[in-house]
């Protein structure tokens, strides 16, 4: 049985309140960290898109695909690695998978995430090896290591096979207390088999891994994002294989097995306006204590649904999730959309002193065209888990959506971008940037803040006399949603 709160606008038992507030103007100093080095004619220079990082001590890895092709992948992956809390960024391309850098034997590669396993001292980058032959389809999972700190790379292990993968990603055990500590975890699907979600794990530093793993119930879905609890505990949320609805499943063994998804809430997501390529695809973390924190694009909260905001909900066990909050970015009634948020939590905070970075895309108006559309990036953040948030900071564009990399889904900045905080607490956010083309050669490449943002505590949250009401956790979603026609707001 879930518990589903409810606030109504204006009645005469109810008072509600609430803060709205405008995103500050853009005062961030950016730099950029990598860019796209190839030539090849095949793929649109230059292009980088859909970074991810990591971030452990006083290091942080950045990985995104260079060089991206108008049908799928690109011609390499890209890494940026600092060693000193972001000050400085050294960068290069993973050797070994394409046939564009370093030999290898595939003809395009994408979706880059990156992890660190504390136990063995090896950083990770997995990525989807993409092949041409039949059409353009993942061919298999691998992961690059690196064992000097980020600064170089070997090769690709090959953590598996297929005729039609997709959306893998990475997290590894690094509390030394786990039973499991070493243990790191890789998270991808079976697009050719319906989106069957694979797992593997490996305990020697990403050298070898074993063979793929249903979950219970051979369960479907796409872009999950294992986190690891610090009791050993493996949390994957993802999206249904039809981004209709975040779910979650896990392991309590080690990933010796993983049970069967439970639905954390259905997704009200629209299409983002302009062409530009965009989905309710999760993005996760956890805090020191365990608590996982999930957040993706919806429109639940926004009237006649022509808008997404940034929506969340967390876990202390994976298995039960709170009833969805909205991150008040602005007011419900903006013009504002809003969508591919990058999550981070301070793994030194915890609870309700737990430090949240947020950064995500917008526009400021929604009432656009591929011609007009302005897309812009901002930031957001919390010292109270979540509770209360800061006022919202542009931190680049306006952007065209013309300069941005053409892909068969649309024009792309990233299907996921990341956010992470350093051992001094704050938070780095990396994104795609771009400026005009220079007739056909595009300058489209990842950047961040020059200096992390620290985490700010702020008064933007709903507060009101709550209704409790309960109902089914069948049915919640679907109460959820009544609700809102009904002019009344979940929150909780």
């Amino acid at each position: 049985m879930r518990i589903s709160r409810y606030a109504v606008a204006v009645t005469p038992a109810i008072l509600v309140l609430w803060f709205t507030q405008t995103p500050a103007a853009a005062n961030v100093s950016l730099i950029q960290i990598s860019s796209d080095t190839f030539t090849n004619t095949t793929s649109q220079h230059a292009t980088q898109v859909e970074p991810d990082t990591y971030a452990f001590g006083s290091t942080i890895v950045m990985a995104a695909q260079t060089g991206r092709f108008t049908d799928g992948g690109a011609s390499d992956v890209a890494f940026s690695t600092s060693t000193d809390n972001g000050a400085t960024w050294s960068s290069g391309n993973l050797p070994g998978i394409t046939k564009f850098s370093g030999g290898g034997p595939y003809d395009r590669v994408s979706d880059a995430a990156v992890a660190y396993d504390a136990a063995h001292n090896v950083w990770m980058i997995s990525t989807l090896p993409l092949g041409e032959s039949g059409g353009v389809h993942g061919a298999a999972i691998a992961t690059s290591r690196s064992t000097d700190g980020g600064h170089t790379w070997g090769n690709p292990v090959i953590t598996a096979t297929g005729a039609d993968l997709d959306k893998n990603w990475i997290a590894c055990d690094n509390t030394a207390s786990s039973p499991f500590y070493g243990h790191c975890y890789t998270e991808w699907d079976d697009h050719g088999n319906g989106n069957r979600i694979k797992m593997s794990t490996s305990t020697d530093g990403g050298l070898t891994w074993d063979a793929a793993l249903n979950t219970s119930g051979s369960a479907t879905g796409i872009g999950g994002q294992p986190v690891v609890q610090p009791n050993g505990t493996v949390v994957v949320p993802m999206a249904s294989a039809t981004e209709t609805s975040i779910r979650a499943f896990r392991s309590t063994n080690g990933g010796a097995s993983w049970g069967a998804p439970v639905t954390i809430a259905s997704v009200g997501a629209h299409t983002v306006p302009g062409g530009l390529r965009s989905g309710p695809l999760p993005s996760a973390e956890v805090d020191g204590a365990g608590k996982v924190y999930v957040v993706w694009q919806d429109s639940r909260f926004r009237s006649g649904s022509a808008r997404d905001d940034i929506v969340m909900s967390t876990s202390t066990d994976g298995a039960t999730w709170t009833t969805v909050v909205r991150v008040p970015i602005d007011a419900t009634t903006s013009t504002v959309d809003h969508f591919i948020p990058g999550i981070a939590v301070d793994r030194a905070t915890s609870g309700s002193s737990a430090h949240i970075g947020l950064t995500y895309y917008f526009y400021p108006n929604s009432s656009c065209t591929a011609s007009t559309c302005q897309l812009d990036v901002g930031f957001i953040s919390s010292t109270n888990g979540g509770s209360t948030w800061s006022a919202a900071t542009q931190l680049a564009g306006p952007f065209t959506l013309a300069w941005l990399a053409s892909t068969t889904q649309g024009r792309m900045v990233g299907d996921y971008i990341s956010t992470s905080f350093d051992a001094n607490g704050l938070a780095h956010g990396c994104f795609a940037t771009a400026t005009a083309n220079s007739g056909t050669t595009f300058h489209e490449a990842i950047s961040t803040p020059s200096a992390g943002l620290a985490a700010a505590a702020g008064t933007a949250a709903t507060q009101a006399y709550f209704l409790p009401q309960p109902v089914d956790s069948v049915l919640g979603d679907v109460a959820d949603q009544v609700a809102i026609a009904l002019g009344v707001e979940p929150i909780g």
